[in-house]
């Protein structure tokens, strides 16, 4: 894989984000690169999700700001960062249970327009179905999926309408062993082949280990620490405050 451009796609300048009197968030500066897949850890309560929220849209952050492409998306709305390519999944699902596995990849188009998809639409649903290896359960409806494929199900939905950013919250959770591989390299291809930037939060260390050429760690609402995947499990501090609770598992 190519090294990815020194300018972030995405890029979280100085986020601050309070509830009442707790910060969830003191100044965090974040950024992802075309082509490059960053993980995000950090304990339970670290605010790694909060910080998603911001970077989805979903929260406006009570101080710093949130660029796109070097354009300030802070007071941007959540629809119109995934219309422009920011794409993002929940650590709880959220499929639309009522329709198809194909009907779910083919509404994420449908705001493009039209009065019915088009063959271009259906054909990019079967191609993304295809590499998640979801071709048998193509007219199975989503709401009665086992946990793993719903996950899968969710990050085909995510790759239907072509991203720039995929935010990934906890995709490797409830997966057995084959399908986090498959996971692993349905988001590798997207980063290499598409470019795609990804950020992917996640509890499974080893996962992220695997994956992601650049960690960034949260604690407490703060950067704890950055690096690659040998920098970050070779400090003192993040160990003591993460690695060493017994997070390095498949939790």
């Amino acid at each position: 894989m190519n090294h990815p451009p020194a300018h972030p796609l995405l890029h979280a300048d100085g986020v601050g984000v309070r509830f009442g009197g707790v910060h969830a968030l003191r100044d965090v500066t974040v950024s992802v690169r075309p082509g490059e897949i960053c993980g995000l850890i950090g304990p339970n309560g670290a605010g790694k999700t909060t910080l998603f929220d911001v970077l989805s849209g979903m929260r406006r952050p009570d101080a710093g700001t949130v660029a796109y492409d070097g354009t300030d998306i802070t007071r941007r709305s959540p629809v119109w960062r995934a219309r422009h390519g920011i794409r993002r999944t929940f650590q709880r699902q959220q499929l639309f249970g009522q329709l198809t596995v194909a009907d779910n990849l083919v509404v994420a188009r449908d705001w493009r327009g039209g009065v019915r998809p088009t063959a271009r639409h259906r054909a990019r649903a079967a191609a993304v179905l295809h590499d998640c290896g979801l071709d048998g359960l193509a007219d199975s409806y989503a709401g009665g999926l086992p946990v793993g494929q719903a996950r899968m199900v969710e990050l085909a939905r995510a790759l239907a309408d072509p991203p720039r950013v995929l935010l990934l919250d906890e995709p490797a959770s409830g997966t057995t062993a084959e399908e986090r591989h498959r996971l692993a390299d349905v988001i590798r291809h997207a980063a290499e082949e598409e470019n795609c930037a990804v950020l992917l939060v996640e509890h499974n260390v080893a996962f992220v280990m695997e994956l992601c050429s650049r960690v960034v760690v949260l604690d407490l609402g703060r950067v704890l620490a950055e690096g690659t995947p040998d920098e970050v499990h070779a400090d003192p501090a993040v160990r003591e405050a993460y690695l060493g609770t017994g997070s390095e598992g498949t939790e």
